[in-house]
């Protein structure tokens, strides 16, 4: 019983060490509005859902990629509109952009908590 239980003990901790990093986006952000969004793993994407602020709960974007550049959905949320949004981690900051045709453009960055 003892030796199963090492045995086991031995083999998870064996998969927990070859399990990839976390991706550089996942966490919680302050966004330049100053309300806390919350970037985490869903559907093989990674979705952004505001937890503080006037639209606390509300999600506000879709974003796939991976090693700090994404690419996805961004919705305003006063306007609820929908536009291409793109984002790049470098460090503790995140860069956001929302465009239309990709040509008008929108930016901000927003800091990791």
């Amino acid at each position: 019983m003892l030796r199963t239980l090492l045995i086991a003990a031995t083999l998870a901790l064996g998969i927990a060490g070859t399990a990839t990093a976390a991706e550089p986006i996942l966490g919680n952000w302050k966004t330049a509005s100053g309300a806390t969004a919350e970037i985490a793993p869903c559907g093989g994407a990674f979705c952004i859902t505001l937890k503080t602020g006037k639209h606390a709960g509300k999600r506000i974007g879709n974003l796939a990629g991976a090693d700090g550049s994404y690419s996805g959905e961004i919705t305003d949320p006063d306007t609820d509109k929908t536009y291409s949004g793109y984002g790049a981690v470098n460090g503790k900051s995140l860069k956001m952009k929302g465009c239309v045709l990709k040509v008008l453009c929108k930016s901000q960055t927003w800091t990791r908590l």
